[in-house]
Formats: structure tokens, sequence, C-alpha cells
């Protein structure tokens, strides 16, 4: 009876709290990088982790690192670490990681991507608007990398 009960269980999902968990900018040049042509060339890194913090409460960190160069020369760094803690219940195992790689990174990125602005501003420089990431692609694409990565080791481990 109460596996009927489980297996019927409602999926959940809510959002409890979204915070800035770290975040830092730096401007290695100085006052040097204003004294010329602003034609940066702009590296973005982005990641994220998922902690479990009970059985139905999950972190999830995006950390999301720009660096911005100029001739070769860092002219600024930032990085900001948007977190959010989410209520998932009732969901398989399968479909709870892709929830916790795809739709909850899909809601901490305006976040993150508004932190980042302000914080370009506050430094001096021209607002740096990330676009949108599409975290469902990213997925399938990583787990497609996974599936031929595994496909290739098998025949080496026999």
């Amino acid at each position: 009876m109460a596996d009927e009960n489980t297996q019927q269980q409602e999926q959940q999902f809510a959002l409890q709290r979204i915070y800035v968990k770290d975040i830092s900018f730096e401007t290695p040049q100085g006052v040097e990088v204003f004294r010329q042509q602003w034609k940066p060339k702009v590296n973005l890194e982005m990641n994220t982790r998922q902690n479990r913090i009970d059985d139905q409460n999950f972190e999830v960190v995006l950390t999301l690192s720009i660096t911005a160069t100029q001739e070769d020369k860092t002219a600024f760094i930032v990085e900001v670490q948007q977190a959010g803690i989410f209520f998932v219940a009732g969901v398989p195992d399968a479909q709870l990681r892709q929830v916790l790689a795809t739709v909850c990174p899909s809601i901490l990125f305006p976040y993150a991507r508004e932190a980042i602005d302000a914080l370009v501003v506050r430094g001096s420089f021209p607002p740096l608007m990330l676009a949108p990431v599409n975290f469902d692609a990213l997925y399938v694409q990583a787990m497609k990398q996974q599936q031929e990565k595994q496909a290739a080791e098998a025949p080496a481990s026999h």
C-alpha cells in the first residue's frame, strides 16, 4: 500500500530561495584599461552543481565566470555563483537529474546575468548583457557526450 502511494505521489517543484553564494570583480590593469579604445574579447565559462540538502530540498549553484581581454591583457574578471534552494518531490531520479540540470539553472540565470551586468557597470565598463542560455540543449549535449564516452570505453575494458 505504501508503494502504491509513493508511485502515485504528485510531482512537486517549488523555489524556496535565491541568493548570491559568491561574487567577485577584478580589474588587474587598473587605470590603464581605461586609456584604450574598448574592443574586448569576452570569454564566458559556465558551470552548475547540485547539493542534496535533505530528501526533498536541493541547492543548485550556477557559476558564471567572465574574462574580458583587450590586446591580450585582462581588462576584467567577474565571477558570480548564483544559488537557489529548490523543493522537489515525487520526481523519479532520472527526471530529477534533468530538472536540477535544466529547470533550476534556467531560473537562476537571469539573476546571475543581472548581477554580472551590475558589477561590470560599477567597474566603469559598458553594460554586459549575456545572451540567454538553453540549458535543455546543453543537458542533451552533455548526455550524448557521456554516452559516446561510455561506448568508446566499453570495448577497451574487455
